[in-house]
């Protein structure tokens, strides 16, 4: 399809809408068990009225709509109805503290926010009186919501019956309203995940959405039979990249999970063709298997090891361009029929077609494991301020430590300093109120992303790590720390892992073990314990991720195998500020917050003394003291 100058989202939906009509499904909402069926022509019969009743209540060309909630229908059809007005998208995440959800709607100058139920509400009128440009809440589930009277508060009800009303005046205003939009305007602002400072709010034009969408689809099609699960994140700009530019594009079915709960679960159930996810579900996923495996009978646990044995030979030959041998083939086949099969299916990815990974590192083993067991799984490199995709793995050509090739019309080079530089049609038109951010990042026409990496001989990208992150090494070599922290995570027992070794003597590391997988062990071990604190510092569960550390070890150079480690008594969390919303960790702080634990690891001290102060969601807050045992792992 030709993406004319003209072209937004909005005019694309009026295009696939028409096309479809009534004779097929856009999309599936789960409620009660059950999958509810939404036509095209009812997904644009929606987006009409909501659009209609948000320009009955004033809003207009470039203002700023703030919106909040899970993935639903209702989001998604909000998101459309304030770009056919000419209005701008800016999605918060769902689990946003007050004082995140307050930044962003000052500082976007949002005029509306569109919440989904009570708690949402709750938010924004909290932060109303901080944010004086906001003046509309609209919120959709009426639960909890009877005794709420301020005047700014309106029910997405309400905006349909506004939007019904000028419909009837006007039969030609909504079409009107989306023939003025260009696609040069701006569509999206969104924040990005912030893991150094507050974020910042990068300007996607519709142009910017469709190119990355016809540039996807041109790797990898996709038609109108597929579907695609929707649960991550809108706030997300994959799932961005995905449900909106994607989805209108190849006009194939999104599905909505009942609750976020049920999301492996429903996944299994649609069975989708497409499917984009970060590593922590990949991740998940893969710790799911680990753990069934571990609790099986031993024979099935035998034909389970033996399959993923023989699979994983076919694989690495496969990833090496080199044939498999006859024997193998069949053994391949004997694997796929009793083990493999079966293990797709559980995983929900039995018709899996293309399968994606970005928004951060997914460990070799972890890659390794999806294409041993079938899964034609493929990184994905980018960024908020490309649209979402830069580089993309090609069937046929993954690697394990690549991220693949750049994708049509869009240029990758490397700059002297290693930084990796990109130049296409999807590069953002800057950073709202940051003009000197922007003049930093986009120069000469080129993104330049804070990424370290090469361009190996077979023009495959290779991403070392964000440059503030790359460590120097007690050698004087330079080394990746998510390099290690996603080998570490490839045990079913660490749930995330936290090197540090820049400029210091030894690389040591701050672990979090899987509450539930930890905790099953420690059951089946007859280890009694009454807290994840307690559990942490068990001896028999530090022996047991010592083994996980030394396993990882043995494939390092000296200087970067980790020689001490401690469990911390906690997970880390995004409400205490250690890891962003899309769960990266937010090293300088904590640097910061845990001095304590990483003095304890270079003092060469058996024991470290932690007291923290922990907040509750009512505002009091609480001092308490944790003991963390150092473990040699040399």
């Amino acid at each position: 399809m030709e993406i004319t100058p003209e072209l937004t989202l909005p005019k694309l939906l009026l295009l696939t809408a028409r096309h479809y009509g009534d004779r097929k499904v856009a999309m599936r909402e789960k409620e009660f068990g059950v999958w509810r069926p939404i036509t095209w022509r009812q997904y644009l019969e929606e987006v009409r009225v909501l659009a209609l009743g948000f320009s009955a209540l004033g809003l207009g060309r470039g203002d700023k709509v703030a919106l909040i909630g899970h993935n639903r229908p209702e989001g998604l059809w909000a998101e459309m109805a304030v770009l056919a007005v000419g209005g701008v998208a800016v999605w918060l995440y769902q689990d946003c503290l007050l004082d995140e959800v307050q930044y962003i709607v000052d500082h976007s100058d949002a005029r509306f926010l569109v919440g989904e139920g009570q708690e949402e509400a709750d938010k924004a009128l909290a932060i109303k009186p901080r944010c004086p440009k906001l003046e509309r809440i609209v919120w959709d589930d009426p639960k909890g919501m009877r005794g709420y009277d301020d005047p700014c508060l309106v029910s997405l009800a309400e905006v349909r019956r506004l939007g019904r009303e000028l419909d009837a005046r006007d039969l030609e205003a909504f079409e009107r309203m989306v023939a003025q939009g260009h696609g040069d305007d701006v569509a999206l602002l969104f924040y990005t995940s912030g893991t150094t400072a507050q974020p910042k709010g990068a300007l996607l034009t519709h142009r910017n959405m469709l190119k990355m969408g016809q540039s996807m689809l041109a790797v990898d099609p996709c038609g109108e039979t597929d579907d695609f699960v929707s649960f991550l994140p809108f706030a997300w700009i994959g799932e961005q990249m995905m449900s909106i530019s994607c989805g209108l594009m190849a006009g194939f079915t999104l599905n909505f999970p009942e609750d976020p709960e049920t999301v492996q679960r429903d996944i299994r159930e649609i069975a989708p063709q497409v499917l984009f996810s970060p590593p922590r579900i990949y991740e998940q996923m893969v710790r799911t298997v680990q753990v069934k495996v571990l609790d099986a009978p031993r024979l099935k646990r035998a034909a389970h090891n033996w399959a993923l044995k023989v699979a994983g030979r076919v694989a690495d030959l496969t990833f090496a361009k080199q044939d498999v041998p006859l024997l193998l083939r069949l053994g391949y086949r004997l694997a796929n029929l009793v083990v493999l099969r079966k293990l797709r299916d559980h995983l929900g990815l039995s018709r899996t077609r293309h399968v994606y990974t970005g928004g951060a590192a997914l460990g070799p083993d972890h890659l390794r494991f999806f294409h041993t067991i079938g899964v034609n799984l493929k990184q994905i490199y980018g960024q908020t301020e490309i649209a979402g995709i830069s580089v993309l793995h090609r069937d046929g050509d993954v690697r394990y430590d690549t991220v693949g090739l750049p994708i049509p019309e869009t240029e990758v080079r490397i700059a002297p300093d290693g930084e990796i530089l990109s130049r296409s049609p999807c590069v953002f038109t800057g950073y709202y109120k940051a003009p000197e951010e922007t003049a930093r990042t986009i120069r000469d026409g080129w993104l330049h992303s804070g990424d370290i990496g090469f361009i190996d001989d077979q023009g495959h990208l290779v991403v070392f790590d964000r440059r503030k992150d790359v460590m120097t090494l007690a050698d004087g070599s330079r080394f990746a720390p998510q390099y290690l922290e996603t080998r570490l995570k490839f045990s079913p027992y660490i749930k995330d892992a936290w090197i540090l070794g820049d400029r210091r003597e030894a690389v040591t590391a701050v672990i979090c073990i899987d509450a539930g997988v930890v905790g099953k062990w420690a059951e089946d071990n007859h280890i009694p314990y009454t807290s994840y604190a307690e559990l942490s510092q068990k001896p028999e569960v530090q022996a047991l991720v010592r083994d996980a550390v030394m396993h990882v070890n043995k494939g390092l150079p000296p200087a970067a195998r980790i020689q001490r480690f401690a469990n911390l008594h906690k997970e880390f969390d995004a409400d205490d500020e250690e890891l962003t919303r899309t769960r990266k960790l937010r090293r300088a702080f904590l640097e910061e917050r845990y001095q304590d634990i990483v003095q304890g690891l270079y003092s060469g001290a058996r024991e470290i003394h932690l007291e923290t102060t922990v907040t509750y969601e009512d505002g009091r807050t609480s001092r308490t003291k944790h003991t963390l045992r150092v473990v040699e792992a040399a």
